[in-house]
């Protein structure tokens, strides 16, 4: 279940966050949520402390597991029930970081893509592969050097799956992962039930028979098999996988408010129903003192988290050369990591602004502005689009200053031509966009995904998505 991680552990670091409400009494019930060797030792945040990078950082997962807290598989009902078929696998297919800056009440999430192509141990692969890569090998490790006992093989596979994707998380990202907690389908199904479902909106009425989604355009409110179907649908939107990260960022900021309600902390039987759901299927680093977490975050309300996905260079990237129906999700790391600095005030200012002037010398309409706004998120300031003469390729030219800068910035459209020339304005670089030009910012294939530019999710209320 690809969304799940995002969802239900981001609702429960957000009971979390309400937790004062209704006291520690009810909160030690935690206590009894598992626990794993994920995090370093000596790299957790102790209670009081600011950590090094400036935000308490939480890994949230969600793993694509048919299976119970126990690891023993869900009764045949159960799986009809979730709409969920009886294959699983060890793919972590939803990954979000939840970072708390020091000194703010501002929480903000942002969204790994499942596929993004990145390096990782054992050579360069998609990210949510990081866990099953590992947790294979290390069973594998053990079984050669003598050992039998499957419990133990397992539990030790395990760990070493999810210390994987934490290390593959912090690779991709630069953040130093202070928490982790995971989920599976079953957590999901029950939490969302516990809090009475979640309100959403859709723009459009939609079906789809491999997720089980069957739901009308407008508002409305999910829970259980429904929710599940909600988050999980992916064919018939607009940017398929893109548009799933956009419904399950919509989802939890719903479901961030339906847990900070009133109707919710105030309910005794939902609270009580909503812990039971945490402790039967959550999976926590051995190093969280959730008591202490609840000290620290005390005055975080759920109007203050933002949503937001990481920059993707190209959404349909072809990354292998001997079959071209493979696909990835393209990133540049250099990218991420400074799109996640800048959540929290770290990323270091350019010494001066880089103007990127973009022309276009094709048909498509709006394009050239499309292709600034892609750059903007990648620290440049776009100057005035405007249209040039025809011309089939694409060109990126700047001054001897900013060759580097410009290199980088042919390398973020998909590798275009540069051409270092000095009637370009100092400070500038100047972009022509060809007739042939694929790259980001092209609706529907190689750029920013569809959605970017919809309005922004927030927990302060409901947004229709596709």
């Amino acid at each position: 279940m690809h969304p799940l991680g995002k969802i239900v552990v981001a609702g429960l670091a957000l009971v979390v966050f309400g937790g004062t409400a209704y006291g520690y009494a009810n909160l030690r019930a935690l206590d009894e949520v598992s626990r794993d060797n994920v995090i370093d030792a000596g790299g957790e945040a102790k209670p009081g402390e600011h950590p090094a990078d400036g935000s308490l950082d939480v890994l949230l997962v969600g793993r694509d597991s048919r299976s119970d807290q126990q690891g023993r598989p869900l009764p045949p009902e159960m799986l009809r029930e979730l709409r969920a078929g009886a294959n699983g696998d060890d793919l972590t297919d939803t990954l979000i970081v939840l970072r708390i800056p020091n000194g703010t009440k501002e929480v903000k999430a942002f969204s790994i893509p499942r596929d993004s192509y990145v390096s990782m141990s054992g050579g360069k692969g998609k990210i949510n592969g990081a866990f099953g890569r590992a947790k294979a090998g290390e069973a594998r490790r053990l079984r050669t050097a003598g050992e039998t006992d499957k419990a133990k093989i397992d539990k030790a596979a395990l760990t070493a799956g999810r210390r994987a994707a934490r290390q593959a998380v912090e690779d991709l990202t630069g953040v130093k992962i202070d928490h982790y907690a995971e989920v599976n389908l079953l957590s999901f199904y029950e939490i969302s039930k516990a809090i009475g479902g979640v309100d959403v909106c859709l723009k459009k009425a939609t079906k789809d028979e491999n997720s089980g989604a069957d739901f009308q355009a407008g508002p409305q409110r999910v829970s259980g098999a429904d929710a599940l179907a909600f988050v999980r649908q992916r064919d018939g939107l607009p940017g398929t996988d893109f548009a799933r990260v956009r419904r399950q960022q919509v989802f939890l900021a719903g479901l961030a408010r339906q847990v900070l309600s009133a109707g919710t902390l105030a309910d005794p039987g939902k609270l009580s129903d909503l812990i039971d759901a945490v402790k039967r299927s959550v999976v926590l680093d051995d190093s969280w003192n959730l008591l202490d977490f609840v000290a620290q975050m005390r005055g975080v309300s759920g109007g203050g988290i933002q949503f937001a996905t990481i920059p993707v260079v190209n959404p349909d990237y072809r990354y292998n050369p001997d079959d071209r129906r493979a696909t990835a999700v393209q990133v540049d790391p250099a990218a991420v990591k400074s799109f996640a600095a800048s959540l929290i005030g770290t990323a270091a200012p350019a010494a001066a602004p880089v103007i990127v002037d973009v022309v276009n010398a094709g048909p498509r309409e709006g394009l050239a502005a499309s292709v600034g706004e892609f750059l903007r998120g990648k620290g440049f300031t776009p100057g005035t689009p405007g249209d040039t003469g025809a011309r089939r390729t694409s060109l990126v030219r700047f001054g001897a200053d900013l060759k580097e800068r410009g290199a980088e910035v042919a390398k973020l459209l998909g590798g275009l031509t540069t051409q270092e020339s000095a009637a370009v304005p100092a400070g500038h670089i100047e972009v022509v966009l060809g007739t042939v030009y694929s790259g980001p910012g092209v609706a529907g294939g190689g750029g920013a995904p569809a959605g970017n530019a919809d309005e922004p999710i927030t927990s302060n209320g409901v947004v229709c998505v596709n």
